[in-house]
């Protein structure tokens, strides 16, 4: 190997392992707030690091057995700890709008609010929410596409054999095209594991872009979409066709599970179309999408006739995303 080879595989080794490093602050937190007059609720956050020092906190305010929307606030590095000063609106009955200044350190985040409806103060704890499907056994009669010890189950999109990379903890990770399974289906059952990278700068379908292509065809979004909307283009959603019904997002570096459970198009004896295929998901162990319709093929879609069963393609976006733990039950 040529010097230059080999500083092109070290740099890219570091580039790769930076994605992978991690967040201390980025994640899920979890805890109660107290307002002066004795009233207390339990209050949620998603914190997304958006580089250079930058996070954004997301909120749901509980009240009475309920839960909504709380606004979001954008915070800034200090040291060991990040600092929050704004505003976030909630939505009903201790609704309103409400200063807040908070910080977190040592995996707490603590603050005070104050609004015309009340003040008080924010205590939440960092969490680590886990799919309860990870690490799934494939049952009887499931075809294990993979299993963490090599790619013989797939093939490249363009022919030729998977060049996906084999890495730690019996995964496979993005690089090299698109791949897909040698073997067909039509009905089934499918898990996938998967993570994102962590691309703190990066936005939109540039931040942990991938996808699972059902026979090819019908792409379920992967992306790092943690703390946001939950549009259909966003993870979880099939593309550009239905959003899911909420936003199950785990932070990008943790493992993640998809549990579909899929029924082709059919079609009468001349080849007309009489049925629309039918997908329902769980992601992280959460109802996302229930017998939803699918009318047509997802952009990108590569085996095109609905009336013939299709392998299972994972998307090469240019992101390393990685998976493992495959398996698909025929039905």
């Amino acid at each position: 190997m040529s010097r230059l080879c080999k500083l092109t595989t070290m740099f890219f080794l570091l580039a790769v392992s930076a994605l992978y490093a991690g967040d201390a602050f980025m994640g899920n937190y979890e805890g109660e707030y107290k307002t002066d007059a004795y009233d207390v609720g339990s209050i949620f956050a998603q914190v997304i690091a958006e580089g250079n020092g930058s996070y954004r906190a997301v909120f749901r305010v509980g009240y009475n057995d309920k839960d909504a929307p709380g606004g979001s606030l954008v915070g800034h590095k200090e040291g060991k700890k990040v600092v929050f000063d704004g505003s976030i609106d909630v939505s009903y009955d201790l609704g309103g709008t409400y200063d807040v200044k908070g910080e977190i350190a040592d995996s707490k985040f603590t603050g005070h609010f104050s609004g015309s409806e009340a003040s008080g103060n924010i205590t939440m704890n960092k969490i680590e929410k886990k799919s309860p499907t990870l690490g799934a056994k494939a049952p009887q009669g499931a075809i294990v596409l993979f299993d963490g010890k090599n790619l013989n189950h797939w093939k490249g999109v363009k022919g030729g054999k998977a060049k996906w990379k084999l890495v730690q903890g019996g995964a496979m990770q993005v690089t090299k095209g698109s791949i897909i399974s040698k073997e067909k289906f039509g009905d089934c059952k499918i898990h996938v594991e998967f993570r994102t990278p962590f691309m703190p700068k990066a936005r939109g379908q540039k931040r942990g872009n991938s996808g699972v292509y059902v026979q090819g065809r019908y792409e379920v979004q992967v992306l790092d979409s943690f703390g946001l909307e939950g549009k259909d283009n966003e993870c979880g959603g099939i593309y550009k066709v239905a959003a899911p019904k909420v936003n199950a997002c785990l932070p990008p570096l943790q493992w993640q599970t998809y549990d579909i459970t899929f029924h082709a198009a059919k079609f009468d004896n001349t080849g007309k179309k009489i049925k629309n295929a039918i997908i329902t998901i769980e992601h992280n162990g959460i109802l996302i999408h229930d017998q939803t319709e699918i009318p047509r093929l997802t952009s990108g879609a590569i085996n095109k006739d609905e009336s013939k069963a299709g392998g299972l393609m994972l998307q090469d976006h240019h992101n390393p995303v990685q998976y493992r733990n495959i398996w698909v039950l025929p039905l």
